[in-house]
């Protein structure tokens, strides 16, 4: 499985994101449900924002937390302290579990950096008993996603290539509402609920907001390192504007929505009991 989420340091990730989904990751869970004793697969874990929540404040009987990138799956074990909680390397279009072998399968904003999603979907449906729960919550990129549109529409405004960017990221798959739930019908689940889930992405500056993209983490980052020295100074520029906003530089907060779905694995045993 190939990914359209770049990665260079998971220390860069952490500011970039990581810390976002660590607040995310408590809504997600209320909203995917968890019950004692469970055994709950991580798709996608990242560097653990989900996993540890969920090693954290759930009792749960087993976590095991998957990703593709190398560099997660190192930060993500180098931090794991649970004796319940493994976390392996993996592709989550082929998953190396077995059937029905989890009570809930979840991923925290991942599904559209999957290219394949359905194949995705498809698998956390196998690996999940009858009865059981996928849950999954992506991004609001168009419509939900303020610190990062503020980016986006500073670049779209300075040129060609930065309107191009805009249209990508903006219209990423599973990111709109009812795509996910589309895409666990056509995976056989069943009971499906979407809703929406925002927190506040709060930075102490322009700096802490600009530094992970700048070094060139996740898309934003990709497209910033692409540019000539001159166009990346007058971008810099161009951005620390509409950051301030006529202010001095100091704190700012901005609202973000994430998508998420949940559907439950269908039971043919009590379909045929009945």
């Amino acid at each position: 499985m190939t990914s359209s989420f770049n990665v260079h340091q998971a220390a860069g990730y952490e500011q970039l994101m990581g810390r976002w989904s660590r607040r995310l990751a408590p809504l997600f869970i209320n909203f995917a449900g968890i019950e004692k004793s469970e055994k709950v697969l991580d798709v996608g874990c990242g560097t653990g924002s989900l996993t540890f929540e969920l090693a954290e404040h759930a009792d749960l009987g087993q976590i095991a937390a998957i990703d593709f990138s190398p560099v997660f799956v190192a930060a993500a074990q180098q931090r794991n302290t649970y004796s319940h909680v493994t976390i392996t390397r993996a592709d989550a279009c082929a998953l190396p579990f077995d059937d029905a072998s989890f009570d809930r399968a979840l991923a925290l904003l991942v599904l559209h950096f999957v290219p394949e999603t359905g194949k995705a979907v498809a698998e956390m449906r196998r690996v999940v008993r009858p009865g059981g729960v996928v849950a999954a919550t992506v991004w609001d990129h168009l419509g939900g996603m303020s610190a990062m549109r503020m980016v986006i529409d500073t670049v779209a405004m300075m040129g060609e290539s930065g309107r191009q960017l805009r249209g990508k990221y903006c219209w990423q798959p599973m990111m709109q509402p009812g795509e996910l739930g589309r895409a666990f019908a056509e995976a056989g689940l069943v009971d499906i609920h979407e809703t929406q889930l925002t927190i506040r992405m709060d930075y102490r500056n322009f700096d802490d907001y600009w530094a992970p993209i700048a070094a060139g983490e996740g898309p934003l980052g990709q497209y910033m390192t692409g540019l000539d020295p001159a166009e990346r100074a007058r971008t810099d520029a161009a951005v620390r504007d509409a950051y301030e906003a006529g202010q001095a530089d100091g704190p700012r907060s901005f609202a973000s929505t994430a998508v998420a779905c949940r559907g439950t694995v269908p039971d043919t045993r009590k379909n045929s009991a009945g």
